[in-house]
């Protein structure tokens, strides 16, 4: 088995991973701190946390005669994507940059499908599932415990060598494999850098997220209206954030990605809000085909644009393009055009 560990470690490689670790299922340090998050109420509309809690947090419920699982990690930051220019243009929009390319659930369970093939043509047949962000699995506890880092005070994964700009995604298996040191150890040190640069203040302690404020729940999660106090610390973030990653020291050693599907598509790195706000929804599912951006449906679409445009400067052009929407279809778009346009009032207002 340890050399059959070792060996998987090398396909991992050979298939595109940055890294494979391995560990067993028992999760039971992570799963009084979880509970304890959702009993906060820290998940917000997110139902499905609570739903299958226990199958998250106990793996050989989710698949029965689990022993050990197979972590794995992949770097999605592309190389020349404009972060800090895009994010302080008012006029731009910034998108999370693991959501430039094509939609890493399917990329990174294809590999964690190769992978599983081929230690079932060195072995036999084994009993085993892929996930990738499918299934109710606490992934970062597990890489922690698989050695590939440690769960960082901004609550994401940090790796000493490679910082945390990367995808995580396992395997659970009925196999004995011989388990990795796990990284049980924080190396955040005093640093509050995520804590002090996050929009809304949504990690409210070190090591604590209260998901209803952050800015990536509010524009990917959330599918009612996003709190009137929030509107204005969004800036121009309308899929996601990465602030707490972008001031992370460790993200110093961070590579860029060689995975050319993780590569922007349709000029998403830097594109105009105004633009994104005149797409018809046609537009949006052909520029969307086959990304995680998809997801959030065009009504969401419209009106995170929309809040993002009601935080930019005084525009008459902006004005013009949120008028057209002003008697959208949708309640929810209405609302948010509405606010916007009545941002710009006063801030035209102002500027007399």
């Amino acid at each position: 088995m340890q050399t059959l560990a070792a060996q998987i470690k090398e396909w991992g490689i050979e298939l595109g991973f940055q890294q494979i670790g391995i560990t067993d299922t028992d999760l039971s340090r992570y799963e009084k701190r979880f509970k304890d998050w959702l009993t906060k109420g820290f998940h917000g509309s997110m139902s499905y946390l609570q739903k299958h809690g226990d199958r998250r947090t106990q793996p050989s419920t989710l698949i029965p005669n689990s022993i050990s699982i197979i972590s794995a990690r992949m770097d999605y930051l592309p190389p020349d994507s404009d972060l800090l220019a895009t994010l302080n243009n008012p006029r731009k929009a910034y998108i999370s940059r693991y959501a430039l390319g094509r939609d890493y659930h399917r990329l990174m369970r294809k590999r964690l499908q190769l992978l599983a093939d081929r230690i079932q043509g060195a072995i036999g047949e084994f009993g085993y599932r892929v996930f990738c962000d499918s299934a109710p699995v606490l992934e970062k506890a597990i890489a922690e415990k698989a050695g590939l880092g440690w769960i960082g005070k901004h609550t994401n994964l940090i790796n000493s060598k490679a910082g945390s700009w990367f995808f995580l995604g396992e395997i659970y298996t009925d196999m004995q494999l011989p388990s990795d040191q796990e990284q049980s150890k924080s190396h955040c040190g005093s640093c509050t850098a995520c804590l002090t640069v996050c929009p809304t203040q949504a990690i409210i302690a070190p090591y604590q997220l209260d998901a209803r404020r952050c800015i990536s729940y509010l524009t990917i999660e959330l599918r009612e209206a996003i709190p009137l106090e929030l509107r204005p610390l969004m800036g121009n973030r309308i899929y996601g954030c990465d602030d707490c990653q972008l001031v992370c020291p460790w993200n110093k050693f961070a590579k860029y990605t060689k995975e050319k599907d993780f590569y922007p598509r349709h000029d998403l790195s830097s594109p105009e809000l105004i633009s994104l706000f005149l797409w018809s929804e046609a537009d949006f599912l052909q520029r969307t085909e086959g990304s995680a951006i998809r997801r959030i449906g065009y009504e969401c679409w419209l009106r995170n644009i929309a809040v993002a445009l009601g935080n930019a400067p005084f525009d008459e052009s902006i004005v013009h393009a949120l008028q057209k929407r002003l008697h959208h279809e949708s309640a929810l778009v209405r609302e948010h055009v509405e606010w916007a346009l009545w941002q710009h009032q006063n801030n035209a207002i102002i500027h007399k």
